[in-house]
Parts: structure tokens; C-alpha cells; sequence
């Protein structure tokens, strides 16, 4: 069954048929922006624009795992940077980008709200706390 067969034509229904579709395909490749402007009769612009604005819109592929490292306060005064090259020395990728095998996608966030694990890594839903570029090894020997 197509997505869009299960939505009216209301335009309040568009962040809920890209959450829909972000969920099936992972990202939001530009074919799906078209043909739901098409479908809720808005440019494809208008669409783009207002899906850019929420940040766990994605327009690429991602890995088969996602990485996320904080940034926040917290993992920063206790080491999240080196965490975080030492990630991207291990996945040979840098913040933002995905392995050309697509196993690995690695982000950053402002702050993942574990302040108390600082600094803290999330592998998919999984949160690693007191992380240190040794325990990083750990981390990917696990997966």
C-alpha cells in the first residue's frame, strides 16, 4: 500500500506523510518531496523548505547503524572531542558522512540529555556513557 493512499489531501497532513515516509525509506530522496507536493497540491519547495526545517529530516541515505556523538557542554569539558575523532579515526569518516559500505553513518548533536554519562556516544538507540578513545574500540567490537 502506498503512503499516500493512507492521507487525505489536507496540507496539515504533510510533516506526518514525510515522518511516514522517512520512516520506510530511511531519508527522504528527492522524488518523495515531488510526489507529495504533487500530491497536496504545493510546490515542491514549500515542501523541501518546511521538511529542512526539522532536523531528523534526512535528504541521504544513512549506515545500517547510527553513531551519534554529543557535543554538549558537559561530554566537551570531559572529552567528547577526542571521542569523536578517535570515531572518526576508527569508521575513517568524519561528522556527517557515511561509510561507502553504508554500515556506519556518524552525527553530532548539541546535546543528547546524558550529561550525566558524559561524554556519551548513542549507537542506534543504545547510549554508551564515560566514553574515552580507548573505550571506542569496545564500542565497535560489540557490533
Amino acid at each position: 500500500m502506498d503512503i499516500l493512499s493512507t492521507f487525505s489531501r489536507d496540507k496539515s497532513k504533510l510533516v506526518a506523510i514525510l515522518q511516514e515516509y522517512q520512516r520506510e525509506l530511511g531519508y527522504l530522496p528527492e522524488e518523495i518531496i515531488l510526489k507529495v507536493a504533487d500530491y497536496l497540491g504545493m510546490s515542491p519547495s514549500t515542501v523541501y523548505s518546511i521538511a529542512t526545517f526539522y532536523p531528523r529530516f534526512k535528504f541521504v541515505p544513512s549506515g545500517k547503524k547510527v553513531i551519534c556523538a554529543c557535543r554538549g557542554t558537559a561530554c566537551h569539558v570531559r572529552g567528547g572531542g577526542r571521542v569523536l575523532r578517535e570515531i572518526e579515526k576508527k569508521l575513517g569518516i568524519k561528522a556527517g558522512e557515511t561509510t561507502p559500505d553504508m554500515e556506519y553513518t556518524l552525527e553530532t548533536v548539541s546535546c543528547m540529555g546524558a550529561c550525566v554519562l558524559a561524554p556519551a556516544v548513542m549507537v542506534d538507540d543504545e547510549i554508551h556513557g564515560q566514553m574515552t578513545p580507548q573505550k571506542v574500540a569496545e564500542v565497535f567490537s560489540d557490533e
